[in-house]
């Protein structure tokens, strides 16, 4: 195939304004992945854009298997709040209330 360029998995994008932190989502557009380095704005970085990463999430939030969740770019945590939010992916593990962290798999779900 002659126009195939990459599988995708992991790209390399210029670090959005406020830079990125490794280990968190990267959003840039409708482009989210998870960033693979700690870097400045505008320097290029590679961000893994599918699979399953554990996430900072809202502690005062129950998390069920299947919820969609969305990234609070003020408050670096995932959330199940769609307003103001961006939606990352879906979980793939339960989190009680109160727990720091849940698994998410990103891309899109279905709506």
């Amino acid at each position: 195939m002659k126009n195939f360029v990459q599988p995708g998995l992991s790209i390399d994008v210029p670090a959005p304004a406020g830079g990125s932190v490794s280990g968190r989502p990267v959003i840039i557009g409708s482009l989210i992945g998870i960033a693979s380095v700690t870097a400045v704005a505008t320097t290029l970085i590679a961000i893994q854009t599918a699979g399953v990463f554990n996430l900072p999430k809202t502690a005062a939030l129950a998390i069920a298997i299947g919820d969609k969740l969305y990234w609070d770019a003020t408050n670096n945590v995932v959330n199940k709040t769609a307003t103001g939010n961006t939606l990352i992916g879906t979980a793939v593990s339960a989190a009680a209330n109160p727990s720091d962290t849940v698994d998410v798999l990103l891309g899109p779900t279905t709506v």
